[in-house]
């Protein structure tokens, strides 16, 4: 005897295992609540029709006919994909839900409704078979309605669902993945409205949704309801939060906090009985006020609890998460909406690396948020409607306001995608992921900016922030399988400086980062002189301290937003490696360099060579500079002990005596930043001859030594390093400096501290790689672009000692000794080579 067909089930008793009857998504929906809501993961109930009823809909009104006529006339006779998509919506709008349907629905909705205490409004919600599974993401493809009151309302919407399955770009997708547009079935879901109009929603995404990065949480939130978002219309916050860190006691992992410009929000509309089948608007779009703008949209605790919800969704699928949440403006409370495998990442083969090198480009014209890590070079097509498609020329930049799935078929023929609006979850960047494309967006103004037909650069390639170029720029792609890396006993680590792109590069099998300069965050991000911001009151240009005024706008402070823009920077940098470790450099701007910041000039002597002068250690206990010092230590505690990125090591450059690493010492530990206080190492740049001589003195005050190869060659030699006169004397191996590299080496060796060097040689200079091997060095710090061929020298280096200990190559000795034929020795002064 056959069992008789669901038609309607409630979403709390489907799962995963249930796909084939409600849909990826309400499926997706029924294991959220069955599975982690005990452990404290909030999910909207509901009910859905199955794909029983969907059929038994198509039955009723003999529509399966209709469809597979209109499909075939497409298909087969040339009849336009907007003539026989709009046949088939047309028919099945005009289509009745067969009487025990239908009366099923509206039990379901009345039960809703007793639950609420009245006439409950629900978000109706397709699903659709084949939706959101790794290999195939319907995103956007099928339709929502919000705000939906009433049995006869929420029949209509329900019909519309069905009719939405057959949208011109629903059935443009099926075709390109080779989906039978028949076998494809919905299910509809039916859920309450959270009161998100009120109050706010958003997405998250258990990777770093442009690089891949699987260490943290990203969530984007908006005043409103969700859609505004997830359509792109708006650019919300962004928020990062360390994983590894969220169950660390004591401890707000929240490594980066982005303001977005929320400048709209979605809200119900106000309305009466609807007219059917064609209700009318249920939401409307209204400009956020001032304050909206100028707040952030989730506290501490909302963000902590949204990223530990995404941990245990994805830890329960066992694949990166693509989650909508929301937060009911009369309650507070947050809930997770719906959740799917996230599609674009997860493709991605993690043992393939490619990167792009931007050369020689034009001016800069836009920026915006990047969106993937690739550059592609075009002519500009501005279009302002999808209705334009005609004018789209295949392989052109394809430029406009926001994208939404009508662009989908243009978006696949374009070389890259800017656009005026957006976050890094809004369609365009989404869909440019899943096709591979470079997409630069929320540029503001890139429709006003560009021209049609002009030659333009868009690079993704150099962190977070995308940017458009003028004209063809030179572009290098180089790929590498990274399964086939060396392991090494001499520690590869990265030079970094960039926040915005430091997750570019986690893919790579590095030991760490041997070097972070704290001055790139300083110059880049906050690009104020610390004093400027603890006294603005001493900068005398009228337009520099407006400039200030700007950048500090929505801090408490102007030293808040010092401190809070390091910490940020800095974490960044810190999480991308957790709990690998990161040296962190203390700024090692000379006085004209800290001049040329915002309000700079007033509170730097003008100096005769700045590259001598009052930098690194000096400037840190003196009294001239002690309190933008003071604003470094914070934002390093800060990231330590507040964050909990308890792997940052601070180091210190350019310490010409131990007396003055005392000073420096004890102005850290005033503020905090105490050696060996919660696991907390000092290093000490080893950049100035007396750090040789005086090594052990120094290895008692500091933890490890890092070598700056061209400060040390500029100071052994006497060569100015910037000299293009004297660039033919300046040379790392010549054989004073190389003795001073083994001699501190050793002493640091028997002290029992590590030394690295995180000088441009390795990078450039296999020879000088494979000195460093031989001396015994622990580690060396090397730009990630040079990183694989630096690693693959150093594997060379140790299988060549470990059979002739002691003993060069030929030709690495040949290159060492250069164009000079300057000897190098083995640290006893009996061996020569050349």
């Amino acid at each position: 005897m056959t069992a008789e067909p669901r038609y309607v089930v409630a979403l709390d008793a489907v799962s995963l295992g249930d796909i084939a009857e409600v849909g990826g998504k309400n499926a997706s929906l029924g294991e959220l609540i069955r599975h982690l809501e005990k452990a404290g993961v909030r999910v909207v109930p509901g009910f859905a029709t199955t794909v029983a009823a969907y059929r038994a809909f198509l039955a009723v009104n003999g529509l399966e006919e209709t469809i597979r006529e209109q499909i075939d006339r497409w298909a087969g006779d040339g009849v336009p994909l907007e003539a026989a998509g709009q046949a088939i919506r047309t028919a099945i709008a005009g289509g009745k839900w067969p009487n025990a349907i239908a009366a099923g629905i509206e039990d379901a909705y009345r039960r809703l409704c007793a639950a609420s205490g009245g006439e409950v409004a629900v978000a109706v919600r397709s699903s659709a078979t084949a939706e959101d599974l790794p290999d195939a993401s319907f995103a956007g493809q099928q339709e929502t309605f919000l705000n939906v009151r009433g049995a006869a309302d929420l029949l209509a919407a329900c019909t519309r669902c069905l009719a939405s399955l057959y949208t011109d770009r629903a059935i443009s997708y099926r075709a390109n993945h080779g989906i039978d547009q028949l076998r494809v079935a919905l299910s509809v879901g039916v859920q309450p409205m959270v009161r998100a109009d009120t109050g706010a929603a958003g997405v998250m995404f258990t990777v770093d949704t442009e690089t891949g990065f699987p260490g943290v949480v990203v969530i984007d939130a908006a005043f409103g309801l969700g859609e505004t978002v997830v359509q792109g219309n708006v650019d919300p916050d962004e928020y990062r939060v360390a994983k590894a860190l969220l169950e660390k006691s004591a401890c707000v992992p929240v490594i980066e906090r982005r303001l977005g410009r929320k400048q709209q929000k979605l809200v119900y509309a106000k309305r009466g009985r609807t007219a059917r089948p064609e209700p009318a608007a249920t939401t409307r779009l209204v400009r956020t006020t001032a304050a909206e703008r100028a707040r952030f949209v989730l506290d501490d605790r909302e963000i902590l609890e949204l990223a530990r919800w995404a941990v245990q969704i994805e830890q329960h699928y066992g694949k990166p998460m693509d989650i909508e949440w929301a937060r009911d403006g009369r309650t507070g409370g947050l809930v997770v909406l719906q959740a799917r495998p996230e599609t674009v990442q997860a493709r991605r083969e993690a043992a393939d690396l490619k990167t792009y090198r931007l050369g020689k480009v034009g001016r800069r014209l836009l920026t915006g948020a990047a969106v993937g890590d690739a550059v592609a070079t075009g002519r500009v097509c501005v279009l302002a409607s999808a209705a334009d498609i005609e004018r789209f020329v295949p392989g052109s930049v394809l430029v406009t306001g926001n994208t939404d799935p009508d662009w989908v078929p243009i978006m696949k023929t374009a070389a890259a995608i800017v656009t005026d609006h957006g976050g890094r979850t809004s369609h365009a960047a989404i869909v440019s992921r899943e096709l591979g494309l470079p997409a630069v967006v929320g540029t503001r103004n890139a429709t006003r900016a560009l021209r049609e037909g002009q030659d333009v650069t868009v690079s993704c390639a150099e962190g977070d922030e995308g940017a458009v170029y003028d004209g063809i720029g030179e572009v290098t792609v180089e790929q590498a399988d990274l399964g086939r890396v060396p392991a090494t006993r001499t520690q590869v680590m990265l030079n970094v400086a960039n926040p915005a792109a430091a997750f570019r590069w986690w893919r790579l099998p590095s030991d760490g980062v041997g070097l972070a300069r704290m001055e790139f965050i300083i110059g880049h991000e906050i690009k104020v002189h610390p004093l400027a911001l603890l006294h603005p009151e001493a900068v005398r240009s009228r337009a520099e301290r407006a400039a200030i005024a700007r950048l500090v706008r929505g801090w408490p402070s102007g030293e808040e937003y010092f401190v809070g823009k390091l910490a940020a920077g800095i974490a960044r940098l810190a999480a991308a490696h957790y709990p690998k470790p990161v040296i962190v450099r203390t700024s090692d701007f000379k006085t004209n360099e800290y001049a040329r910041l915002i309000g700079g000039r007033g509170f730097e002597p003008s100096e005769e060579n700045p590259m001598l002068g009052w930098r690194g250690a000096s400037r840190y206990y003196s009294d001239d500079y002690r309190e933008g010092f003071a604003l470094e230590c914070r934002a390093l505690r800060r990231v330590r002990d507040e964050i909990g990125l308890d792997n940052v090591i601070v180091m210190i450059p350019f310490c010409r005596t131990p007396g003055e690493a005392d000073a420096v010492l004890s102005v850290m530990a005033e503020n905090g930043l105490e050696r060996g206080r919660n696991g907390l190492e000092v290093y000490v740049m080893c950049e100035i001859p007396a750090n040789v001589i005086l090594a052990e003195q120094f290895a008692e005050r500091f933890d490890g030594f890092s070598i700056g190869s061209n400060d040390l060659t500029q100071l052994v030699l006497g060569v100015d390093r910037d000299s293009a006169r004297l660039r033919g004397l300046f040379d790392e191996g010549n054989e004073a400096v190389t003795r001073m590299i083994r001699q501190v080496i050793g002493v640091a060796h028997a002290k029992g501290r590590k030394v690295g060097l995180c000088g441009q040689a390795p990078s450039d200079r296999p020879a000088f790689a494979e000195f460093l091997v031989r001396a015994g060095i622990d580690s060396l710090s090397v730009t990630p672009d040079s990183f694989l061929a630096v690693k693959n020298g150093v594997a060379t280096a140790e299988r060549s000692a470990s059979r002739v200990p002691g003993e060069m190559t030929a030709h690495g000795a040949e290159q060492l000794v250069g164009l000079h034929g300057l000897a190098q020795d083995d640290g006893r002064g009996d061996r020569r080579v050349g």
